[in-house]
């Protein structure tokens, strides 16, 4: 399979699961703005500053407003990863393997395009009925790929984009939560809190299966829940387990064993994962270990680039950014 191929279709399925995250990632405020109490004071600049572009944000927006912070994640188009700027890449990575995807594909993901571009031109009415076509748009284009798509190294690479993506907004929607957006301490504990955690689990479309397998809401339940569930899909250790079944599927290495640095660095941290409890995570500090989490991602990422991604190495001092180049800056940011 072509390097090229496969660096496409990872990134196709990596940029619709972002881009369908920022929306989640935003109705995580979006719910808890509805039940603060009267008075209460909105807090949006946390959500950017998460993204690690909070001087890219003030350089081009000055003041952190509601308005701003929504305009900037979803339809600035000279910010890279919002909505907007997330679809236009995964676009043209699916024009660049046309070949490879089947028609329905490109179909869809140009009909997802065209609406958000649509609604940055004619912003919608109500922006929570705007996030939620966005996730709907990026459940039928995963559901079109799997029913369309021979499942085969391409496919697989899909998944692998797809899922490490959304182990890791997982765990950035969760740190808003727990890290940033509790407006006091002397909230915790109270009905408001139980509320703000009900609707994080929403946004992270996890409500309904908390409750199959948990009578009472709280903080420990809930953070493990969406880390530690081998078998709800968006919890941290679900998508993992998954990247690694397709990893070996594609390289062809049984799995508890390794040949080459993207298995290494995946085995291990689904090993950690494995052994872990909420108790070992709470003691360590929830904010602090989902940092981690992410930074042992976003190294399986490198560790995918290098191992399938990067044909031959940039000599030039002044290298031009290659389309996986550009896109493997990304990694290290929102």
């Amino acid at each position: 399979m072509l390097s090229r191929v496969a660096d496409s279709v990872y990134w196709l399925n990596r940029y619709i699961e972002r881009a369908e995250n920022i929306a989640r990632f935003v109705d995580v405020n979006l719910y808890l703005m509805l039940d603060l109490p009267y008075g209460a004071q909105q807090q949006w600049e946390p959500l950017v500053m998460t993204t690690g572009d909070l001087g890219f944000f003030k350089q081009h927006y000055g003041e952190v407003t509601k308005a701003n912070v929504i305009k900037f994640l979803t339809f600035d188009q000279h910010y890279s990863n919002s909505i907007l700027s997330c679809l236009n890449m995964a676009r043209e990575n699916a024009r660049s393997i046309r070949e490879i995807i089947s028609s329905e594909m490109w179909e869809e993901i140009n009909r997802f395009y065209l609406m958000v571009k649509e609604a940055g031109d004619r912003p919608p009415a109500n922006i929570a009925d705007f996030f939620a076509q966005v996730k709907l748009s990026s459940h039928r284009f995963a559901g079109i790929m799997d029913a369309t798509m021979t499942h085969n190294e391409a496919w697989h690479f899909g998944q692998m984009g797809r899922l490490q993506e959304r182990a890791d907004k997982t765990a950035r929607i969760l740190d808003v939560k727990y890290y940033y957006l509790l407006p006091s301490v002397e909230w915790v504990g109270t009905p408001l809190d139980q509320v703000e955690w009900i609707a994080l689990l929403k946004s992270a479309s996890a409500y309904e299966m908390y409750r199959k397998s948990q009578r009472r809401i709280t903080p420990a339940n809930v953070a493990s829940f969406l880390i530690l569930h081998q078998k709800f899909p968006r919890s941290i250790h679900f998508c993992l387990l998954q990247v690694q079944r397709s990893l070996h599927e594609v390289t062809g290495t049984p799995l508890g064993s390794w040949r080459n640095d993207a298995e290494r660095a995946l085995g291990r941290l689904c090993g950690e994962m494995g052994y872990i409890t909420i108790e070992d995570v709470i003691s360590q500090g929830l904010h602090e270990f989902l940092e981690e989490i992410q930074a042992k991602v976003n190294e399986v990422g490198v560790k995918m680039a290098q191992t399938f991604f990067v044909n031959e190495p940039v000599l030039s001092p002044v290298p031009v950014q290659s389309q996986s180049q550009t896109q493997q800056q990304s990694l290290a940011s929102f």
